[in-house]
């Protein structure tokens, strides 16, 4: 049986298709051969979620409570050190308990790392674990410290040139990974230390445990170093939130954190108005940044009833007066709207909006109620605050 199609003799034999012509590639294989679809990019976004794709296991080690800090160092020569003072990646797979072997790790697709559930932090663009880090990389060096003993393995472009070795007694525990970005993916580029930096701030926001390190040694002249721990939260990303506008802050911060078992998941809210007409809101779900979701939409709710509710019964609406809608809320409003759900349902690839139905109605039930006593509590600050809202509302 034959065809023709553009020309082309088509027979049976040429359009059959059976497993012979699947293509199975290993891990490093697929990552190499298509690395922006795990990166998002192969550039300057791209080495910034190999950073990520790295500390991610470290961070939820000290979530979890079994390491108490992460560092991590942009080196001299190109590199990037990502080291923490867990118990060290379990050697084989004997021990799996703590996760996979040492090997599995570094050159296994980690499908799904994490549970995703609330206490479980995914800094990569797809979670799919160092592997992918470990075969973009010219070298790769895994050192980890376990059970009293360090052990050192080598890698170069996600395959091991090195056996597993012992090399002597460990000074306390913890895994270190060394990673040298692979030109012939990167080019010249370097990961931003400020594109770094705010990431691993918003996870030390939005996680109180967390204790992050971040070093610039790229330039001995230009070295540079921050520490990211915040004891006090959402509440402390407010105030930077607000930068040097806290000053004509009518009002302190209102923070707010409450476990609803109808979503299946606890919130993390922390607001206040400035007199400044601008808006500086940010959302998280399960520490992922969000563009917009039920928890917003929860909030802002929330925030419009309760207002409304007290300019009404305080005399600064009229019965005639429309209610403070939404938009007219948001006026001069400083927030951070974090949810960390067991089971969260995004919108698309890059889970940039939150789908949890469940989600709206619980946080604006919450956020309703702690405004609303708040509001009585303050009557002065209360009174400012609602009033200059009020007036907009009747002007609109």
């Amino acid at each position: 049986m034959l065809g023709i199609i553009g020309g082309d003799i088509v027979t049976e034999e040429n359009t059959r298709y059976d497993a012979s012509h699947i293509q199975v590639l290993e891990a490093r294989e697929v990552f190499r051969k298509r690395p922006g679809m795990y990166l998002g990019s192969t550039g300057e976004r791209g080495l910034r979620h190999m950073v990520f794709e790295i500390a991610d296991r470290a961070v939820n080690e000290v979530l979890v409570g079994r390491a108490t800090s992460v560092d991590i160092t942009l080196t001299p020569d190109g590199g990037v050190r990502v080291a923490d003072d867990g118990p060290g990646v379990p050697i084989d797979e004997r021990e799996g308990a703590d996760g996979p072997g040492l090997e599995a790790l570094l050159t296994h697709m980690q499908a799904g790392v994490g549970t995703g559930g609330r206490y479980d932090v995914t800094l990569g663009f797809c979670g799919v674990g160092p592997a992918v880090v470990n075969a973009l990389s010219r070298r790769m060096t895994a050192e980890v410290r376990r059970e009293g003993v360090r052990w050192i393995q080598e890698y170069a472009r996600g395959v091991a040139t090195t056996p597993l070795t012992e090399v002597g007694p460990a000074t306390g525990s913890g895994s270190t990974f060394d990673f040298w970005p692979d030109a012939d993916i990167f080019g010249a580029m370097e990961p931003s230390f400020e594109g770094l930096e705010e990431r691993f701030r918003e996870l030390a926001f939005l996680n109180q445990g967390l204790d992050i390190s971040l070093t610039d040694l790229r330039r001995p002249d230009e070295s540079r170093s921050v520490r990211l721990r915040f004891p006090g939260g959402t509440r402390d990303f407010v105030d930077f939130l607000d930068g040097h506008t806290a000053a004509s802050a009518p009002m302190d911060t209102i923070a707010l954190e409450r476990e609803d078992s109808r979503m299946a998941g606890v919130m993390d809210v922390a607001f206040r108005w400035c007199s400044c007409p601008d808006e500086r809101v940010q959302s998280f779900a399960n520490s992922w940044p969000t563009d917009s979701g039920t928890h917003v939409l929860g909030f802002r709710d929330g925030l419009a009833t309760a207002a409304t509710a007290y300019a009404r019964q305080h005399g600064l609406l009229t019965p005639t007066d429309p209610d403070i809608a939404a938009d007219r809320i948001s006026e001069g409003l400083t927030a951070v709207v974090s949810v960390k759900l067991d089971r969260p349902e995004f919108g698309g690839a890059t889970h940039g909006v939150l789908n949890n139905l469940d989600v709206r109605d619980c946080v604006g039930q919450a956020v309703q109620e702690h405004l609303g006593r708040w509001l009585e509590e303050d009557p002065e600050r209360s009174s400012a605050v609602i009033g200059h809202l009020a007036l907009g509302a009747r002007t609109d």
